[in-house]
């Protein structure tokens, strides 16, 4: 992890030490936020591996924070609360967090859930462009061109595309899918992989009920195949 630019959202001075200490051991750098809105102007200016997310912020609510940072980012978020009630792990999940601490927490597990965040998030392939015939995704740039034309996304379609580029024979399951795109405990169902395989066919497929790119494999998932 010395490598990884941490933002913490957190306005408790005692769990902020706790985590600059905890993390700067490892060789990360730290950037504290104190509020919702100034995260916001940190992320518009810098680019971070992970952030860590109270939900108790003294200006926006934890999960408006998270849904409004997952519209224009698919950085990993760890939401970090007090609350452990189910409905608000949901709900954080639900708005787009990866994870899920309860505090208190300890200092390894916190450590071991950044990593798998942030390996969920990193390709599994060594190249950073990916072909699959016409279709071409730039994983640095964020780019997706398609018979030369680039083709607009949305976060959570370019994370699924993504995903489908990168995996072995271009093929996901609904489980990998779902932590991909959802997070690891996401209470999402197979019924809102159908829904986001249907929105991305739309924009890769000249006919979506006749799919040529994005492909069903039965009973196990969907398959990326060469662009025609």
């Amino acid at each position: 992890m010395n490598k990884l630019n941490i933002l913490v959202v957190e306005d408790e001075l005692g769990i902020v030490r706790v985590l600059e200490r905890t993390l700067t051991a490892t060789g990360a750098a730290v950037r504290i936020a104190w509020n919702g809105r100034e995260a916001l102007a940190c992320l518009k200016v810098d680019k971070y591996d992970v952030v860590l997310c109270d939900l108790g912020l003294p200006d926006l609510d934890g999960h408006e924070l998270v849904a409004k940072i997952r519209e224009d980012s698919d950085i990993p978020i760890i939401v970090l609360s007090a609350r452990a009630d189910e409905q608000d792990r949901i709900k954080a999940l639900d708005a787009g967090a990866d994870d899920f601490v309860a505090k208190p927490f300890s200092a390894g597990e916190l450590l071991a859930r950044i990593r798998a965040a942030v390996r969920r998030r990193s390709p599994t392939r060594g190249a950073r462009r990916i072909r699959f015939g016409e279709l071409e995704v730039d994983l640095d740039r964020r780019r997706v061109v398609l018979h030369g034309q680039e083709i607009s996304l949305s976060v959570r379609e370019h994370s699924l595309l993504t995903l489908l580029a990168q995996s072995v024979d271009g093929i996901a399951t609904h489980r990998q899918i779902i932590e991909r795109v959802w997070g690891r405990e996401a209470s999402a169902e197979t019924q809102s992989v159908r829904v986001l395989v249907g929105q991305l066919r739309q924009k890769l497929e000249q006919d979506p009920s006749t799919p040529r790119i994005l492909r069903t494999e039965p009973g196990v998932g969907y398959r990326l195949t060469k662009a025609d």
